[in-house]
């Protein structure tokens, strides 16, 4: 499908590896220009190199989001470079297993901080240049957000209120034609999800059984395919598309009690 992108500029937090990689790669094979925040050298090295071989343009803005100050200066690159903002997509994070008992306050509150504060700041930043392309924006939220998983009180509050600014955003941001949607993975492949499988004494024993418990296929839903539900949802092609929440998850959120699953 050609979802008509040809020099549309998109700026993807955690870009550079995992969902983030995916993402920022099917941005440029739709014709589009990735700019990804991300500090891992090595990743984004070899994704613009992929990039430049499809003769596309791309750029990696090298750091982590941790302040207000780093999501202003990425759009001020940005748009000194290209001229332009089409859209953006939040997907920098990781679970840090902040729990309620194995956690304390402080810990809360900066892991809440840091996996939901800078999906505020490159939005607010980029407003300005969102209300004059009409552009798009796309929340990376998790299935967590929805279901709970335990021992991680802080990476779910983040993700929920992820969900809670998508419908904000979305009301907000009417009268300018700007859409927001949320993505909801659950069990996808990504460098962060396989160190967490390896913490187990069984690694494959311990896949075996969360793939035994995805309805669709019994098998892990691929960063590809989460790209591009996200790449569909900054097109026009989805010019009608705003404020929704849409799993993609092979069924795993929703389906076990109706195919009677436990």
């Amino acid at each position: 499908m050609n979802l008509q992108l040809t020099n549309r500029v998109f700026l993807i937090s955690g870009g550079a590896k995992g969902i983030g990689a995916a993402i920022s790669k099917t941005i440029a094979e739709e014709g589009g220009i990735p700019v990804f925040i991300d500090p891992s050298h090595d990743e984004g090295a070899l994704l613009l190199s992929e990039i430049e071989r499809m003769n596309q343009k791309g750029m990696q803005i090298p750091i982590r989001l941790n302040l207000p100050s780093d999501a202003r200066k990425a759009v001020e690159k940005t748009v000194e470079k290209f001229g332009r903002i089409d859209g953006i997509v939040n997907n920098a994070g990781a679970n840090d297993g902040i729990g309620l008992e194995s956690g304390d306050p402080d810990m809360f509150r900066k892991s809440v901080e840091k996996n939901l504060g800078h999906y505020y700041d490159l939005v607010h930043y980029a407003l300005p240049h969102l209300k004059i392309t009409k552009g798009s924006i796309v929340n990376i939220s998790s299935k967590t957000a929805v279901t709970g998983q335990g021992n991680t009180s802080a990476y779910t509050a983040a993700k929920g209120a992820q969900l809670s600014l998508t419908r904000e955003w979305a009301v907000e941001l009417l009268t300018y034609g700007i859409r927001v949607n949320a993505v909801i993975p659950a069990e996808v492949m990504t460098p962060l999800y396989r160190r967490w499988i390896d913490t187990f004494e069984n690694p494959q024993e311990q896949l075996d059984l969360i793939q035994s418990r995805i309805p669709l296929g019994n098998r892990m839903t691929t960063a590809q395919e989460i790209a591009d539900t996200v790449v569909f949802l900054l097109s026009d092609k989805s010019s009608h598309t705003t404020g929704q929440w849409i799993y993609v998850d092979g069924g795993y959120t929703h389906l076990d009690r109706a195919i009677g699953r436990n």
